[in-house]
């Protein structure tokens, strides 16, 4: 617990700036996601926007020296839950897309996903796209001082399960600050009054992932991409924000 580091009100200000630019850079894709449209094609618009604010890209290069992430925007489209690598692959009538975006501004860490719908969409993609929205809304609520992480994780589970959707279990939300990831893990799922207790100051992500079918993932060869093991669509959206002394402030809007 003593690792998790309070965020001063200078840090949270720049972490605010750096949130409000990763929202920028949605509202700046948003025209762009539709049929036809390539991945790579969003992920250059996304980083011109990042750059010519100021900022770098968060993602671009990160990971491990021999399999760095090559773009700037996690593209992840209906099968693949999260970690898409931008490519040729073109956008088509009834797709989902998870787009998540992080920057580096002034030192600091920006960090959020959100999920678009392409054209018109079937009924059952529509309810877990909604759904997965709802659990991030289930998630944030329970943030307050003293509330525990596993409220956080209760709440997500809960809801997701009870309308007949699969959490994911292995990729969670975390601490950010002057780094990308920091503790505390944030757990989409577990048990009320268990885990970490919540304090002013603490910020971090909470970023649901939630399943069409069955929670389990699949790791594909490039290292990166995981996708449904069951091939069915899946969704996230995610915000990064801040304990405060009456709950709990979003940086990311």
């Amino acid at each position: 617990m003593s690792k998790v580091a309070l965020k001063s009100a200078r840090e949270i200000e720049i972490m605010r700036r750096a949130g409000g630019l990763v929202a920028e850079t949605f509202r700046v894709l948003h025209p762009y996601i539709k049929p036809g449209v390539t991945t790579r094609e969003l992920d250059r618009i996304a980083e011109e926007h990042i750059r010519k604010a100021g900022a770098l890209p968060a993602y671009l290069g990160y990971g491990p020296k021999n399999n760095p992430f090559p773009g700037t925007v996690c593209t992840s489209v209906n099968e693949v839950i999260c970690h898409g690598i931008p490519g040729d692959r073109e956008l088509k009538e009834g797709d989902i897309i998870g787009t998540d975006i992080g920057v580096l501004l002034d030192g600091y860490y920006g960090d959020a996903c959100y999920t678009y719908t392409v054209g018109q969409v079937s009924p059952e993609v529509q309810g877990l796209v909604d759904t997965t929205r709802d659990c991030l809304e289930a998630g944030l609520r329970e943030v307050r001082p003293n509330a525990r992480l596993g409220d956080v994780g209760h709440a997500i589970q809960s809801l997701a399960e009870s309308r007949g959707y699969g959490v994911v279990r292995e990729y969670t939300g975390h601490g950010i600050g002057k780094r990308l990831h920091e503790d505390p893990t944030v757990y989409h799922w577990g048990a009320r009054y268990t885990g970490l207790k919540l304090q002013p100051g603490m910020v971090f992500t909470i970023e649901p992932m939630i399943n069409l079918g069955v929670p389990e993932t699949s790791l594909q060869a490039d290292g990166w991409t995981v996708t449904t093991a069951d091939k069915k669509p899946s969704a996230q959206f995610e915000h990064t924000l801040v304990v405060t002394p009456k709950g709990y402030d979003v940086l990311t809007l």
